[in-house]
């Protein structure tokens, strides 16, 4: 298993190396010139563009004049990756790839907010919120901060803990907060008041980890405030909704995979014992419904359409550090990764539907997730 996980990674890094690390978006619609006009500022017609897109077999994007480009939280994962290959064999050219990254991470940050901070390359409306190109999030600054930690942890580059640390101000100064009783929960972003549950979680965790290198009471009080909010709604069967609002009440596979290693920090830090029971409960659920017996992971809870490389990508980073005991099912995610959405160029698809694949290789979305976890997996693995 471990030389078909080496020679999928050998293969996914030329691909992403020929690409200089850029690439498109499933949700960069907005960056078309000619789908910017049409949608006339809309919500509705941005939402519209959105989705046509990302449900296209086919790539429409260079007749719409799309370019591609470097995704910051894609860079960060991809960072991520070489820090785990640096602590397997301390390569030089691993070394050089981490420097790579983390200057485009330092040329990439949003500017103007407390801390350091980074959005997404392109204009992005949901359901809940609009934000333009580069407009920071809970979600992309925190699992940046958690690579730049996890850098600092395999190399000692003091660059990364800097950056790691000022990560912590934009958390605590500039995003919006819900209070219930004590709990808090963080928005998405400083210009939304959505409250979710994985965002809030994400950036609760880097803030616990943080207080490992900061002596700061105020950071750990919240980190923990924030942790309990997202605990107190979770649901008896180990779940939660990905937020509590109506339209919001969906459960997927891989943000409840974030919701879990979220709270395994705490678990590891030592600031949420009295979660181990849910948090284990959690656990149970994310393993019994979102995987078919031979490793083909679902989206949702419920159906098992679209097979989305994220899904599987993320399940092989949360099982593969769980031991032995789910050695065996990350082996199978790995092994359905790499039979039915990775390409003979190197690329993994995007996504499987019923009927067809959609195959544009994404550079976020697909190819620096499936990059993270096959090299969590060598990490936890492969000695």
């Amino acid at each position: 298993m471990i030389n078909i996980t080496r020679d999928s990674l050998s293969k996914l890094f030329s691909y992403c190396k020929g690409q200089k690390w850029t690439g498109y978006d499933p949700f960069d619609a907005l960056n078309s010139p000619f789908l910017k006009k049409f949608s006339l500022d809309r919500k509705f017609l941005r939402i519209a563009c959105i989705q046509l897109l990302k449900r296209l077999a086919f790539n429409v994007r260079p007749i719409l004049r799309m370019k591609k480009g470097y995704n910051p939280k894609g860079i960060g994962l991809f960072l991520n990756g070489y820090a785990n290959l640096y602590k397997l064999e301390k390569k030089p050219e691993y070394l050089e790839k981490i420097y790579f990254f983390l200057g485009l991470l330092f040329d990439l940050k949003s500017e103007g907010y407390s801390g350091n901070c980074w959005g997404y390359n392109f204009d992005w409306q949901s359901r809940a919120f609009y934000l333009p190109k580069f407009t920071p999030t809970i979600v992309n600054s925190s699992f940046i901060g958690h690579a730049l930690l996890d850098v600092y942890r395999n190399t000692n580059i003091e660059t990364a803990l800097e950056m790691a640390i000022s990560i912590k101000d934009f958390i605590l100064n500039d995003l919006n907060r819900k209070v219930e009783n004590s709990d808090v929960c963080f928005s998405y972003s400083p210009v939304d008041k959505s409250f979710v549950h994985n965002a809030n979680l994400l950036g609760a965790s880097l803030l616990i980890r943080l207080d490992k290198y900061v002596n700061d009471t105020k950071l750990r009080d919240t980190a923990v405030s924030a942790l309990a909010y997202s605990m107190k709604y979770q649901r008896d069967d180990g779940s939660w909704y990905y937020a509590e609002t109506d339209f919001q009440k969906w459960i997927d596979s891989f943000h409840t995979g974030f919701n879990l290693q979220s709270i395994e920090y705490f678990l590891k830090a030592g600031f949420a014992d009295k979660y181990r029971n849910e948090f284990n409960n959690g656990v149970d659920y994310y393993r019994n419904n979102f995987f078919l017996e031979d490793g083909t992971p679902k989206y949702y809870q419920n159906r098992l359409y679209p097979l989305d490389i994220h899904s599987a990508a993320q399940a092989v980073i949360f099982f593969s550090q769980r031991g032995n005991e789910y050695k065996e099912l990350a082996e199978k995610i790995i092994v359905w990764m790499i039979t039915n959405m990775q390409d003979e160029k190197g690329y993994f698809y995007y996504q499987k539907r019923r009927l067809f694949k959609i195959k544009i290789p994404y550079m976020r979305w697909s190819q620096a997730w499936a990059f993270l976890a096959l090299s969590t997996y060598l990490l936890s693995h492969g000695k």
